[in-house]
């Protein structure tokens, strides 16, 4: 995952950001299994290098800042006393590990607004002495952890609407399924489903291709499987899945379960693959929501695959 501040080099950057951005880099790889805890890296500086880092591997294990202090070779654990630690998220057991080895200063990209112990571990280590700032690449640190923040925000998932379709606007082929992934898209969709808690299709969807929702070309857990019927109301479902601690739901039934998502505005991110084959008629691809800004567009071969949010994030982007 790259982000840009990122349109800014790292020439430009401060200390703080440069370390920082190492720390977003860390987190990225607990995408798997840290959930549904927040995923969070740490590096521990001395002397204008890192001598440790580490991140949140996986639910119930060691946190970033454990793991990061864990990495230092004992030639270096003299310098911790002058090493700042950079990371974002704290509680007050890595606050306390903090200030046991002797850190002077700690750098945090963003704190957990919705944990009971919002502030207290940062509390600790200021009455500690030790120098804290706040809120470096905050936005970034936000983004990475979008999935986390509109789980506890909004209490729905992050919700992902999903659809490939001809380069003439179908998804389908005269209501027949069609092929229009191809082995790039596909691995990158296979890769998303590990990525995410649950995937939904609509009933129809499911009684006419029987998908398998799984994550066969890609390594990872599969995602909770879910068939939309007419008779479940979404906002129900939205509760049903906060309930359940779903944190981010990917959708990709047909047009009329689309739809009903993008008229209830229970969206967070659309992709759109679009093939370069037409058929002469079918279902039409859903509209795009009048509200969208596009994110990214990759080309795979003679696919694109098109990114989109309700508003690009400020001062970054993936």
């Amino acid at each position: 995952m790259v982000f840009s501040s990122l349109i800014r080099t790292f020439a430009a950057m401060t200390n703080d950001e440069f370390y920082m951005q190492r720390c977003i880099q860390l987190a990225a790889n607990g995408i798997q299994g840290a959930r549904p805890n927040p995923m969070v890296g740490a590096v521990i500086v001395a002397n204008g290098r890192i001598i440790g880092e580490g991140y949140h591997v996986r639910c119930g294990e060691g946190h970033a800042e454990v793991n990061a202090f864990a990495s230092v070779r004992p030639d270096d654990e003299a310098l911790l006393k002058d090493a700042p630690c950079s990371h974002y998220g704290k509680t007050p057991p890595c606050a306390d590990l903090i200030i046991k080895k002797g850190v002077r200063r700690v750098v945090v990209g963003t704190i957990d607004p919705f944990a009971e112990v919002q502030g207290r571990g940062i509390r600790k280590l200021q009455e500690a002495g030790i120098d804290v700032t706040v809120g470096v690449l905050e936005k970034e640190c936000q983004w990475l952890n979008r999935r986390f923040f509109t789980y506890h925000r909004e209490h729905r998932p992050y919700i992902i609407l999903k659809w490939a379709q001809t380069a003439n606007g179908f998804i389908d082929d005269h209501g027949k399924a069609l092929q229009i992934s191809n082995e790039q898209t596909q691995m990158l969709s296979h890769q998303l489903r590990a990525e995410e808690d649950a995937i939904l299709v609509g009933h129809t969807t499911d009684a006419r291709e029987h998908p398998q929702l799984t994550v066969r070309h890609w390594h990872g857990p599969n995602p909770k499987r879910i068939v939309l019927t007419h008779d479940r109301p979404l906002p129900q479902l939205m509760d049903d899945l906060y309930q359940h601690v779903i944190q981010s739901l990917i959708v990709e039934g047909g047009r009329q379960t689309l739809e009903s998502f993008i008229t209830a505005g229970l969206w967070d991110e659309i992709r759109v693959e679009t093939g370069a084959m037409t058929v002469a008629d079918g279902t039409r691809a859903p509209q795009l929501p009048a509200n969208v800004s596009l994110l990214s567009r990759e080309t795979y071969e003679d696919n694109t695959l098109c990114r989109y949010v309700a508003r690009v994030p400020t001062d970054f982007s993936e």
